[in-house]
């Protein structure tokens, strides 16, 4: 069997493995190893680094077969800066993914699948014996993928293909991961199928942006563009995480980022079950502890988090936690910092009360909230597979009819009919006033009853001519008056 080149790392990994057994046979004689010496632990070497070869090679041939490459056609904006007009231009990406189940249900990045009009999975070869080790791809390795759901907050997506019997890779969210760790990324970067890069962990728990509470496994195994949704892998063969980004735009330069597998599980069921990801909310917001902010409230801790806010009427508020709560535990798991708190509430059912457990001062109390399902924000309307949108180029929007797929992300809607905003076209200039979200419910005084007849509508109203949409936004009808650019 022929495994794919691993990245350079290894041969680094190799010396450091003959340095260590060298040193080791040094001390156990007490003086420095001479030119004989050397030549009599070659042989123990050998065998030490044909081991570690043999563990390296078998792990890869375990994962390998799950890991497919994506190729996606679809229609997105320009990225030409110095064009001051929004354009929609053909696109193609590739990308990989992790097959998680044997009846071909795909994980991979949600950026990767994002505009995506036509979506093709193909499926690895079996390794090659040939002295070449070329690969060819069959017609039959290349199958048409539906998604099935997206999760923008995540970047994560979940495909469809009609197979059966495929090898799959399990999602390890108990396996515990350690900083400093063997790992390896699998995916297809520039397009070069089946390759193989390897790394360390260099943090278990990195937050990016003290904005964006969810956490990435950083590694410095070598990712680049076509990396992003493949496997990040321990040398057990376990899928730790999913690859999802890097800060260079050029290639890695050592910091790339996973997202941690207890996450993708979760994702994926949801996606698998209600093809968006229903998350929980107990009407509270929390912050991190700093030591400023503990010194001026006389907090018995410098860091952690605080309960900075229960919204009136909310679950938070009835179970009893208070505003200036230090939370000890979610679930019994112990809450260190925000992300903790997050995670926690992120991976949380549904269908079950939340426990927790916080400090008052010097007390340690312990309470059960009831949970809601959180709603996502509206503009991951435009991620709605199979969704129906349509342009209206002339006020810069994509609109779509209210059904009984959309009302369910639009909280707080009185409606069950109506024209809705799905996306705004970025960079564009029309002042109209709208939303993503907004329900349009009339034009001009008449009511609307379909986007082909808003379409029409638009169609007939000329430059500088006044238009008056009526519009319900978050539950509550208004009045948007503007000027036909």
């Amino acid at each position: 069997m022929i495994m794919p080149n691993l990245h350079c790392k290894q041969c680094v990994i190799f010396c450091l493995v003959v340095a260590t057994f060298a040193a080791a046979q040094s001390r156990a004689s007490r003086k420095p190893p001479d030119v004989g010496a050397v030549r009599s632990t070659a042989p123990g070497a050998a065998e030490l680094l044909r081991a570690l070869d043999d563990s390296l090679e078998t792990v890869v041939a375990r994962v390998s077969p799950a890991v497919v490459q994506i190729m996606v056609a679809g229609y997105g904006p320009s990225e030409d800066r110095t064009d001051t007009t929004a354009r929609i231009v053909r696109q193609r990406a590739i990308g990989t993914g992790i097959i998680v189940d044997p009846d071909g249900y795909i994980m991979t990045n949600a950026h990767v699948v994002e505009g995506a009009q036509r979506i093709r999975v193909i499926l690895p070869s079996p390794f090659s014996d040939s002295p070449s080790g070329l690969q060819t791809i069959q017609s039959s390795q290349i199958l048409e993928a539906k998604l099935l759901g997206t999760h923008k907050q995540s970047d994560l997506a979940l495909l469809k293909i009609e197979a059966t019997h495929l090898p799959t890779v399990s999602l390890r969210s108990d396996v515990r991961v350690r900083q400093g760790e063997l790992v390896f990324a699998l995916g297809s970067p520039e397009g070069l199928r089946n390759s193989v890069t390897m790394g360390v962990v260099s943090s278990v728990a990195r937050q990016l942006e003290s904005e964006d509470p969810l956490v990435y496994i950083q590694t410095d195994a070598a990712l680049n563009p076509g990396n992003s949704g493949g496997p990040l892998v321990d040398i057990d063969g376990n899928v730790i995480g999913i690859n999802t980004l890097k800060l260079s735009e050029k290639g890695s330069e050592g910091l790339g980022f996973a997202i941690p597998a207890a996450i993708v599980s979760f994702d994926y069921l949801n996606l698998r079950k209600y093809g968006h990801v229903q998350r929980v909310a107990i009407g509270a917001k929390a912050q991190n502890i700093t030591p400023r902010l503990a010194a001026g409230l006389g907090l018995a801790r410098s860091s952690g988090t605080i309960i900075s806010d229960t919204l009136p009427g909310g679950t938070a508020e009835a179970a009893g936690l208070q505003i200036g709560d230090i939370v000890l535990a979610i679930d019994d798991r112990p809450v260190l910092s925000f992300p903790d708190f997050i995670s926690a509430l992120y991976l949380h059912p549904i269908d079950s009360v939340l426990k927790i457990d916080v400090l008052r001062g010097t007390s340690q109390m312990s309470f059960n909230v009831p949970v809601k399902v959180y709603h996502e924000k509206i503009d991951e309307l435009a991620e709605v597979p199979s969704l129906q949108k349509t342009l209206i180029r002339k006020l810069s929007i994509f609109i779509t009819n209210l059904d009984s797929t959309v009302k369910p992300l639009l909280p707080g809607s009185r409606s069950d009919s109506g024209i809705v905003v799905v996306a705004l076209i970025a960079g564009a200039n029309a002042d109209t006033g709208l939303q993503t979200g907004d329900i349009i419910h009339a034009i001009d005084g008449t009511p609307l009853q379909s986007t082909s007849q808003f379409q029409a509508a638009v169609r007939d109203i000329r430059s500088g001519d006044p238009v008056v949409l009526q519009i319900e936004r978050t539950g509550n009808l208004q009045y948007l008056a503007f000027e036909m650019d």
